[in-house]
């Protein structure tokens, strides 16, 4: 339905993180039309993310990038089209867009502080978010204005509200086939996914639904005094709103704030919070609740397995990455200088609640890295998890997408198969590890700033190239790996001069042994199988097919 003779159906601009790309694919889901990120473009053309850029080329760099990006989007893209917060500082670009339906979305700076936070992913609110976020705004409101045909205020609004105020304030219908539909019936109904207990834990729920924390009280359960509720800092006001409800249906509730991302995921942090559960007076019978992404749940899950031996704990996650990989299985653990999750312990949940509502507000780019995972069990277990895929690419790239629920559904299923038959990872378990052996090595060469789900991506892709050059996969299913991951915007390559570095970081995967390499390969699609010790030359040859 695109039409790019005529420009982008809608063009929204607007400060960073305030929802530009979750809105815009909501709308051409809706709208039944194709979505554009000019930051995507700039990412893509230059091969590293946006702080790389800032920090290795500088803003003005930057820049230019991102007006070429606008020019080539504006002239090819007939449908969503979102621009980078910086965008409009441009006066070519801004010219550019005259005669272009622009929408501005708006938010106030308190807002802007809870969504953006100390996010280091942002190059330009380093260091005092709420003062440098009040100087950006005084020097781009106007050009936001100017250039705008509307302006959408996203305060206190869901996403699908502000998609929907962009429609009703442009006078555009849906499209007759829209995802809000489906929308509608995954609220209708929740599902339940049983883990079985081993080596003497608990069974418990993996509960996948909407509106789901009413669940939590349930869970923790009328005999507990405590409840720690450990959130990052991009949820501090989901953080805090939990708290207060647990803590007036009569519960101690305290709430410990963690870094974003993996920058909670070290011993300090974790400290931290045995701290804080120390001076609480936290005992055996209290319980610690982690809500956010895999990293948060990581975190919980460690400090609970390590407190007093062990208390209880529950998973909220709110990521995709979160909820079909980090949440289920009991695996916690913290990063050290030497690698990844190499301090950890076994420790499963006492249940996990997956409320599909959170997924709403999720970056387009985080959404799509979680999707690493859920390709991940297609290959190695349910099929059916492809198909789903490759019959709509981008609709499953957004949680407006029309198999959203069921992609979760059957990779936790995958998940919760192979963990309640091998809880340690002794055997079967190893298959959940299929592309991370590489990917590993690539988030501590990169210093964890890469996403796991684009690290991941990567692995499988070698994976399935070394699985081919040992004689175990079929071309065809190898180059699938690379359509299907290449249709929902994930990458395929790494920069092929840190082989050595990589080499050397694989040698302490957890999956090796001794000096010996493992990897997780494919005898053919569903079949993982492990590969010993493969030759040096066949590792390298693997390696130059996703060098970049």
């Amino acid at each position: 339905m695109s039409d790019p003779t005529s420009g982008p159906l809608i063009v929204l601009v607007g400060p960073m993180g305030v929802g530009k790309s979750t809105v815009g694919e909501l709308l051409a889901a809706r709208l039944g039309t194709g979505y554009r990120d000019t930051d995507a473009d700039v990412v893509a053309t230059a091969g590293k993310p946006i702080p790389e850029i800032f920090y290795d080329e500088g803003e003005e760099h930057f820049r230019a990038l991102e007006r070429q990006a606008v020019e080539a989007a504006v002239a090819e893209h007939g449908g969503v089209l979102s621009l980078g917060g910086g965008a409009v500082l441009d006066e070519a670009t801004r010219t550019l867009l005259a005669g272009h339906t622009v929408v501005y979305l708006s938010m106030d700076v308190d807002e802007a502080v809870k969504r953006v936070g100390l996010n280091t992913a942002r190059p330009l609110l380093a260091v005092n978010p709420r003062r440098q976020w009040r100087e950006l705004m005084e020097a781009r409101r106007h050009l936001y204005t100017e250039v705008a045909r509307a302006v959408v205020a996203t305060d206190e609004r869901t996403p699908e509200e502000v998609a929907q105020a962009v429609l009703d304030v442009l006078e555009l219908p849906d499209a007759p086939s829209s995802g809000r539909e489906n929308t509608r019936m995954t609220e209708q109904a929740s599902t339940r996914i049983q883990i079985a207990g081993s080596a003497g834990t608990d069974a418990y729920e993996v509960l996948i639904g909407r509106q789901l924390l009413g669940e939590l009280p349930t869970l923790i359960g009328d005999r507990v005094k405590r409840v720690a509720v450990l959130h990052p800092e991009a949820l501090a006001e989901t953080g805090e709103a939990v708290r207060q409800d647990l803590a007036d249906q009569g519960y101690e509730a305290i709430a410990i704030q963690l870094p974003n991302a993996e920058e909670a995921k070290t011993v300090e942090v974790a400290a931290y919070c045995w701290k804080a559960l120390g001076q609480t007076g936290f005992t055996r019978t209290d319980v610690i609740v982690g809500i956010g992404g895999g990293a948060t749940t990581d975190v919980a899950g460690f400090v609970a397995a390590s407190w007093l031996r062990g208390v209880r704990w529950i998973a909220v996650p709110t990521t995709v990455l979160g909820m079909v990989d980090a949440a289920v299985g009991g695996k916690t653990g913290i990063n050290t200088a030497e690698g990844k999750n190499l301090v950890g312990a076994f420790h499963p949940p006492a249940g996990v609640l997956c409320d599909l509502a959170a997924l709403d507000s999720l970056p387009v780019n985080d959404y799509v890295s979680g999707m690493a995972e859920i390709i991940k069990a297609g290959f190695i277990a349910d099929p059916a998890i492809l198909d789903l895929v490759e019959a709509d690419p981008q609709g499953a790239r957004t949680p407006a997408g029309p198999h959203t629920a069921e992609l979760i559904e059957r990779a936790i299923r995958v998940k919760a198969e192979v963990v309640s038959s091998d809880l340690k990872e002794s055997g079967l378990r190893e298959i959940l590890n299929y592309g991370h052996t590489l990917a590993h090595a690539i988030e501590k060469n990169e210093r964890y700033k890469w996403r796991h789900g684009a690290a991941v991506s990567v692995g499988m892709v070698f994976a399935a190239e070394l699985g081919r050059l040992a004689g175990r996969l079929d071309d065809a299913t190898a180059d699938r790996h690379r359509a299907v991951l290449e249709s929902v915007g994930l990458p395929l390559t790494y920069r092929g001069d840190q082989w050595p570095k990589l080499l050397e970081n694989m040698k302490v995967d957890k999956k090796s042994r001794g000096d010996l390499l493992r990897f997780i390969v494919l005898d053919g699609l569903g079949k993982p199988t492990v590969l010993e010790g493969p030759d040096p030359a066949v590792l390298l040859a693997a390696f130059g097919e996703v060098s970049a």
